[in-house]
């Protein structure tokens, strides 16, 4: 009987979610403005259903197999989740310090190319929101608005080291705007030792990145290789598996995933870099 449920709850859900996905890939979905909070909830769950509301239905289908064929109920529940969790902790966090030193070390270069032919350091910015990096574009963008606008060069760099809210661009911010108050003396030489340095560290970073997926590789193919041989003895090996057919059970089953998802949890949070105090603040 409860397989016979949890088919027909499984059923349900697929059609939601097939219903969902469809109506989202048809047509555009006004986001809804009436109401306290508006459409901050539409919002943000709608680019959750066009990334993953595929893999959600697979996941579910997936799900009522298992829950019919073992006689748990909860791998309704269990299986989408999975499907969709999984792939999502056991992926590398991205690494906003690498992409911002690069798109620093290429727009330091492109400065210090560009002021020995006699621009000033205002005029050398200027110069270099043409080719600028898609991580600064917008930001160098609004940085010469804001110079047009009469602001001094060090506010205006001080605003972008704001919007960056990076280390790393703070130290290069902090030397362009020391630049420009001493009128441009020796601004060649301070980006030339720019540029080295964010090689340096560019390196070093890249090294860390490489040290931090060894353990994430290891739990991730442990974790692939558990999964195939769970699915493989909840299919083949039903009678052992018994007992977690019960409520008692599914409730310690569910206990015990929830556990392995939280020290997956914790392995990506230790992975992660940690964040480092900022140097430069803007004066407004």
């Amino acid at each position: 009987m409860s397989a016979v449920l949890a088919g027909l709850l499984g059923a349900l859900l697929i059609g939601g979610v097939v219903v969902v996905v469809v109506g989202v890939r048809r047509r555009p979905v006004e986001p809804v403005r009436s109401g306290r909070f508006g459409g901050s909830l539409s919002d943000r769950l709608l680019p959750l259903l066009r990334a993953y509301g595929l893999r959600l239905a697979i996941g579910a289908i997936a799900g009522i197999g298992f829950a019919v064929v073992t006689g748990m109920s909860v791998m309704v529940l269990v299986v989408p989740i999975a499907v969709v969790g999984l792939p999502i902790l056991l992926s590398a966090p991205p690494n906003r310090d690498i992409e911002m030193l690069e798109a620093l070390d290429r727009w330091v270069r492109g400065l210090a190319a560009t002021i020995p032919t006699g621009r000033s350091i205002t005029d050398a910015i200027r110069v270099s929101v043409r080719n600028a990096p898609a991580v600064l574009s917008a930001p160098l963008a609004l940085l010469v608005a804001r110079l047009d606008e009469r602001w001094t060069a060090p506010e205006a760099l001080r605003a972008m080291a704001d919007e960056l809210d990076s280390v790393d661009a703070d130290a290069v911010l902090a030397a362009l705007a020391l630049a420009a108050e001493r009128g441009g003396t020796g601004a060649t030489a301070t980006l030339h030792a720019l540029a080295d340095s964010i090689q340096d560290r560019l390196k070093a970073q890249r090294e860390i990145e490489t040290e931090r997926a060894k353990p994430r590789i290891v739990v991730r193919q442990v974790t692939v290789v558990t999964v195939l041989a769970l699915a493989a003895a909840l299919l083949f090996g039903r009678e052992f598996f018994a007992p977690y057919s019960t409520p008692t059970g599914q409730i310690i089953l569910v206990s015990l995933l929830a556990l392995y998802v939280a020290s997956l949890l914790m392995l990506r949070r230790m992975t992660m870099p940690r964040r480092r105090d900022r140097i430069l603040r803007s004066l407004r």
